[in-house]
C-alpha cells in the first residue's frame, strides 16, 4: 500500500507553474505508476484541499552529452497538474514563491 508521500514526489516550481497559481493550478512530480485518482486523493490528504481536476503527462528523458562516445540520458518522469476548487484554500508551499 502506497502512502500519499510515495505518490507525490515534489512540487514543480517554474515560471509557467507560478503564473497558474492565481487560477489555482499546481504542478507536481508524481510516481510513474500513479493514477489520476491516487494523485487526487494524495493531494487532498496532504494539503487538505479540494481537487476538481487532475491532468497528467509523461516527460521523456533528454539525451545528454557525457564528453565521450556513449550518449547519456536524463531520467523520465511523470508530471501532474492539479486544479483546485474556487472555495478551496491555496497550497501554502507555493505562497511565498510568486
Amino acid at each position: 500500500m502506497k502512502t500519499a508521500y510515495d505518490i507525490i514526489i515534489r512540487p514543480i516550481i517554474t515560471e509557467q507553474s507560478m503564473e497558474d497559481l492565481d487560477i489555482k493550478k499546481y504542478a507536481f512530480e508524481v510516481a510513474k505508476d500513479a493514477t489520476k485518482i491516487e494523485i487526487k486523493k494524495a493531494i487532498e490528504e496532504i494539503f487538505d484541499v479540494t481537487v476538481i481536476k487532475v491532468n497528467t503527462l509523461n516527460v521523456n528523458g533528454k539525451a545528454k552529452r557525457t564528453g565521450s562516445y556513449p550518449m547519456g540520458k536524463t531520467a523520465s518522469w511523470k508530471k501532474a497538474i492539479v486544479k483546485l476548487s474556487e472555495d478551496s484554500k491555496n497550497i501554502e508551499l507555493f505562497e511565498n514563491m510568486a
